[in-house]
């Protein structure tokens, strides 16, 4: 299989990730294509317990989201030619706190009220315990996720950075397909790719309906007349809950990457692409180009780490 890699589209150039670099292309508006790599090591490999099926999920995304914003903060100085001020931890950490909430706020509590609403005013009358309930709740929680993609799709620049998000696939299916990382061969890929964090993002939606409505039928529910203490409580347990679903898909988008041949997951994978259509786009040679440069990087240096650490091993056991 080689080494397993990811990428990320950040603005007007792509990030790659591989198990000891990430990498980051991005074309300057003068047309040169800047580069950056640095070293890194997944906490997954600092700590054991991480690395077991369903508790590495949460950690890789949350480790996922910090690279991202450190992506999209370095693309955005090159691409604008603004001045790189190599944002600190704590500008990070509070734009992945200020992402969270925004998700949290649109994802799980917008969705949880409405739902609420629904069973209180609709024809049929229902509650947090009822199994309707997180029927409804999952259906309006995949129809926002799908407006937002679509609302955010419109704007010019998002639409630029969904083909580099389709640049980024390719260039992973040429690498998969052992080919030499050309343009050339690039091309003739889908920009569809099972281990999207699209696909994950659905899986997580669809897993939170099945598990949601099996689990709060047993939840015991605080002794309160309050409405308002009620579903903050429940709110709060959702979003607890969203860290185990989160290894869940990982898993299932871990081994459907592996086993993307397979028949029967084709089909059970085929939403996750379909929705892809919305977050990728068509991109044209010279994003390729630039997907190409952000993946031999984080290759290259992989593989100089992986000598070094072979010699390093060698001169200790000689």
């Amino acid at each position: 299989m080689g080494i397993n890699v990811g990428g990320q589209a950040v603005i007007e150039g792509v990030m790659m990730r591989s198990p000891h670099c990430l990498a980051i292309a991005v074309r300057q508006p003068d047309g040169k294509v800047v580069v950056k790599h640095e070293k890194w090591k997944s906490f997954v490999e600092r700590c054991r317990i991480f690395k077991l099926p369903f508790f590495r999920g949460p950690v890789i995304l949350i480790e996922t989201l910090v690279n991202g914003i450190q992506a999209l903060n370095f693309s955005a100085s090159v691409a604008l030619q603004e001045e790189d001020d190599n944002s600190s931890s704590w500008t990070i950490i509070l734009a992945l706190i200020a992402g969270l909430a925004l998700a949290i706020t649109f994802f799980i509590v917008l969705p949880h009220y409405l739902s609420y609403l629904i069973g209180k005013i609709g024809p049929v009358k229902f509650d947090i315990n009822s199994g309707l309930f997180h029927t409804v709740d999952g259906y309006l929680k995949i129809l926002f996720f799908l407006l937002y993609l679509v609302i955010i799709s419109l704007f010019e620049d998002i639409r630029r950075v969904f083909q580099y998000h389709g640049a980024e696939h390719k260039s992973i299916y040429t690498y998969e397909a052992g080919e030499p990382l050309s343009v050339e061969n690039a091309r003739k890929y889908s920009t569809l790719h099972p281990r999207c964090g699209t696909a994950f993002l659905l899986i997580v939606l669809v897993l939170s309906i099945f598990v949601f409505s099996a689990f709060f039928i047993y939840v015991p529910q605080i002794p309160t007349d309050s409405v308002l203490l009620k579903n903050v409580y429940n709110i709060f347990i959702k979003i607890l809950l969203f860290v185990p679903l989160a290894g869940i898909a990982y898993e299932i988008i871990r081994f459907s990457g592996k086993h993307s041949d397979n028949k029967l997951l084709r089909w059970a994978i085929c939403p996750g692409l379909w929705l892809q259509k919305l977050t990728t786009r068509e991109p044209d040679d010279d994003q390729l180009e630039v997907a190409l440069k952000a993946l031999e990087t984080a290759l290259e240096v992989e593989k100089s780490s992986s000598l070094g650490e072979t010699k390093r091993k060698c001169a200790t056991n000689g």
